[in-house]
């Protein structure tokens, strides 16, 4: 039997946050975090529109999921992201404990798998590729409009 609320069905809602940053011409990454196979937390990249560097979808899930929660840890929750999360995001990520990671894509340029490998906390599980193509694919195409 096929589980409904698998990685797929997840990410597809990360991907669903990324179009709206991609509408509004934000890089298009977007992210949900999830606890019981329950969305908590909805988010995409607003730094142009906050005129903030920090204003990563990672970073703006992680600030709703734990209001929401009414604590800093997120270690029973799973964020799915549609790039691989930068140095920046991974450390904030470590320090919220978060459980599992699922993303899309890799960032061979700017990931934490390359610039900050140790960021997460120990426990936390990685997983990437899910979707990866039309997570990439949705990346290339806003690069591909910026030219």
């Amino acid at each position: 039997m096929i589980e409904p609320f698998d990685d797929v069905y997840f990410m597809k809602k990360a991907l669903q946050e990324a179009r709206l940053a991609f509408e509004k011409g934000e890089l298009p990454i977007g992210a949900v975090v999830v606890v019981n196979s329950r969305i908590i937390a909805r988010a995409h990249n607003l730094t142009e529109a906050l005129n903030d560097v920090t204003a990563h979808a990672e970073m703006q899930a992680i600030t709703a999921a734990a209001n929401l929660l009414g604590g800093k840890y997120l270690d029973d929750c799973i964020l799915y992201v549609t790039l691989e999360p930068c140095a920046m995001c991974a450390g904030a990520l470590g320090w919220a404990q978060i459980g599992k990671i699922v993303y899309g894509t890799a960032d061979e340029k700017k990931g934490f798998k390359k610039m900050a490998s140790k960021a997460l906390h120990p426990k936390c599980e990685v997983v990437g590729g899910v979707m990866e193509t039309e997570c990439r694919d949705l990346l290339q195409r806003f690069f591909k409009n910026k030219r």
